[in-house]
């Protein structure tokens, strides 16, 4: 395995090869996506395709998280799934939520049945879903989200469905989670090598300075920071255009 590639558990592979298709054929797929190969939207589509595929008796999957600080249906297979759990984000709760927020499973086997959020079923009722199951995605203590199934018969998800969901959401998780750190990590490795570069691009500029002003590295520093403020520009922009200006002069 290359160095950085984020790892899935050997849990994980020990467990697909128990399940039965479509369930082995999804975490098989699951198994050998390599996040490093795709942005992080595209890892959450992947989760949510291969979720439906591994949970036939839903019409549509959806992932519920945070987005900006505030519960948002990231990630769907269907157009119609962000619409009804917009429902329950700006009105009195929902499966998604509460499963996201508390990590149980919650499952509504008749929609017309629930009376704990009206918003919610309101919503579901009117594209034709019947029942639903929301299945909290979390590592560790940790909780990335809820992996929320949309059925539009009436109890679409019986024990086996609701065993296999959480099969996979378990490993759903872990492929997120892998995902979010791998993107943390490259995103703070290229902070890095910027914040170097600059550094080494100042550490020049001040070389320029100290030569033309005759003056040491503090007062150098300092008339960098005072051009910065008076130009209303950031220090690295002001030492690259004395770098540059002074490579084009004749030596």
């Amino acid at each position: 395995m290359e160095q950085g590639r984020p790892r899935l558990a050997l849990e994980f592979l020990r467990n697909f090869v128990s399940h039965p298709e479509p369930m082995h054929d999804s975490l098989a797929a699951l198994s050998q996506f390599f996040v490093g190969d795709r942005t992080l939207g595209d890892t959450l589509q992947r989760v949510v395709d291969l979720s439906e595929v591994a949970l036939p008796s839903a019409d549509m999957v959806g992932i519920t998280m945070l987005v900006d600080g505030k519960a948002a249906t990231a990630v769907f297979s269907d157009p119609a799934a962000p619409e009804i759990d917009v429902a329950q984000y700006r009105g009195s709760g929902g499966p998604c939520l509460k499963a996201y927020q508390t990590s149980e499973i919650v499952g509504i086997p008749m929609l017309e049945d629930d009376e704990r959020w009206p918003d919610f079923v309101a919503a579901a009722s009117a594209h034709g879903i019947r029942s639903t199951l929301s299945i909290p995605l979390r590592v560790g203590d940790d909780s990335v989200g809820a992996l929320n199934f949309y059925s539009k018969v009436d109890d679409g998800f019986g024990d086996a469905a609701v065993a296999t969901a959480q099969a996979f959401a378990t490993q759903a998780a872990i492929v997120l989670a892998n995902a979010q750190a791998y993107w943390d990590a490259r995103n703070l490795s290229e902070g890095l090598r910027e914040a170097m570069r600059s550094r080494a691009t100042i550490e020049q500029a001040k070389g320029v300075v100290m030569a033309q002003s005759n003056v040491d590295a503090d007062t150098a520093f300092e008339l960098l920071k005072q051009a910065s403020q008076r130009e209303n520009r950031k220090l690295r922009d002001i030492a690259e255009d004395i770098v540059r200006r002074r490579r084009r002069e004749p030596v």
